[in-house]
């Protein structure tokens, strides 16, 4: 298929209800309110391709955007362009979800993430730590730097509560994170949680609610789910 194809393919499936809400969390138009759903029915006729990727999201269509990130070749695409398509996510379903599990499945995953980390752009800083915690959720702990990690868990207690709005909630998500994918720092990662106890994210009115960490990771530890690996970040 040709990007000019899955933009016609991607009209037909435009739901009503579906850009509405979208539309409510911060989705702008271009983009035609394709549920997840759909776009998967894309992605098997794909298969993952590079260079249909980086078309769909050169559109600046939003539906075509999540897309890419799903069709994206973590093998193929380079720093630079995730530096590009991170700069262009302009909303929090990019920003947080497609260009993150991207990144974070990529050798350079720790890298990049922890450098957007470090900017000063709210959605930047907050692909970064999205990117560090789903980097740890697919690799092996012996692959990871432990060492590197559990210092960003004392980052994120001096700062998480004057960080940015949607900061506060990547770097709570990255504490969870940590409890369930890495072992060794399950404690300290519950401690961490319990030091920043309830975090005050402005959800854009929406119904979406920030989970407190304590409990979230008190129920990963009673359903056994600590040390379990993704086989991808992307879903």
């Amino acid at each position: 298929m040709t990007a000019n194809e899955i933009l016609i393919e991607l009209e037909k499936y435009g739901d009503a209800q579906t850009k509405k809400t979208l539309l409510k969390h911060g989705a702008r138009e271009p983009f035609f309110g394709v549920k997840v759903g759909d776009l998967k029915k894309i992605l098997k006729k794909t298969k993952k391709n590079h260079e249909l990727s980086l078309e769909l999201y050169r559109t600046g269509n939003s539906d075509a955007m999540y897309l890419a990130g799903l069709m994206a070749d973590e093998h193929k695409i380079s720093e630079s362009q995730l530096d590009e398509w991170i700069d262009k996510a302009y909303w929090f379903y990019l920003s947080e979800f497609a260009v993150p599990w991207v990144a974070s499945e990529t050798d350079f995953g720790f890298d990049i993430g922890l450098k957007w980390t470090q900017s000063d752009q709210e959605r930047i800083a907050s692909a970064g730590w999205v990117t560090l915690a789903y980097y740890a959720g697919v690799n092996e702990d012996k692959d990871l730097d432990i060492q590197a990690y559990s210092q960003l868990l004392d980052k994120v207690v001096q700062e998480i509560h004057h960080s940015q709005n949607r900061v506060r909630f990547a770097m709570n998500g990255f504490v969870i994170a940590m409890a369930v994918f890495i072992k060794d720092l399950t404690d300290k990662a519950n401690t961490v949680a319990d030091k920043i106890g309830k975090v005050s994210v402005d959800m854009n009115g929406t119904a979406s609610k920030v989970p407190l960490a304590t409990e979230y990771i008190h129920k990963a530890i009673e359903m056994g789910q600590v040390g379990k690996k993704r086989k991808t970040a992307r879903c």
